[in-house]
């Protein structure tokens, strides 16, 4: 129950999976780029690796296309799917911009986090209409290392001049809770089709929408 929870007064939010569908939009454009190599692969594989690196992502789906292309160029057709389907088929997450102005009304700081490129992310922001909607965009490119290390969590909270006691994380993998809770910080669980494989009992609760935050 909301209740449980503390008023916290730092918001911070994984991109992918958290706030957006574009987890399994990832899984099909990865599949898509296999494609332009000849080799066919279940989207669905990306389940297994999810939240992972990006060297792990990609080495999955070539172990299971049986191809070994130059990673560059695999990351151009990857781009070019990708950037098509955020496009076509991109939606925040059931509730996420209602409870987001919400925080914003209360006078709350949101951050989003994220170990995704910054065109992944910037793409995401613009195409939702959200690029002011955050007080601080994390990527990949602001730190050195990959959730589960809490880098990305400790950076924000620094910028933020935060304390990791009035701060909660959003995440949907677990790498992503290792590193929120490694921050310091309490961690919310989004759940959702593609990270059922996900260890998420490390969060203080597990959210299917985030109507369930209003209650």
């Amino acid at each position: 129950m909301e209740s449980e929870l503390k008023d916290y007064e730092v918001y911070l939010f994984d991109m992918d999976g958290t706030l957006v569908n574009s987890e399994p939009l990832k899984g099909k454009a990865l599949a898509l780029a296999c494609l332009d190599y000849g080799a066919y692969v279940d989207h669905n594989i990306y389940k297994d690796v999810m939240g992972e690196s990006w060297q792990v992502v990609t080495g999955h789906f070539f172990k299971n296309a049986n191809i070994a292309p130059e990673l560059t160029e695999f990351n151009r057709y990857f781009r070019a799917h990708y950037e098509q389907m955020l496009n076509d088929e991109l939606e925040l997450n059931v509730g996420a911009m209602a409870y987001i102005e919400q925080l914003k009304r209360a006078g709350k700081k949101c951050a989003v986090v994220s170990s995704a490129a910054a065109w992944m992310v910037d793409n995401i922001l613009t195409s939702l209409r959200l690029e002011n909607a955050f007080d601080l965009v994390i990527t990949q490119e602001h730190v050195t290392k990959h959730k589960p290390d809490p880098e990305a969590y400790i950076l924000a909270l620094a910028k933020l001049a935060a304390s990791p006691d009035e701060t909660i994380v959003f995440e949907d993998s677990a790498a992503g809770i290792r590193a929120g809770k490694s921050s310091g910080c309490d961690v919310i669980a989004v759940k959702h089709d593609f990270n059922g494989k996900n260890d998420l009992s490390g969060a203080v609760k597990a959210i299917i929408s985030y109507d369930e935050m209003f209650i």
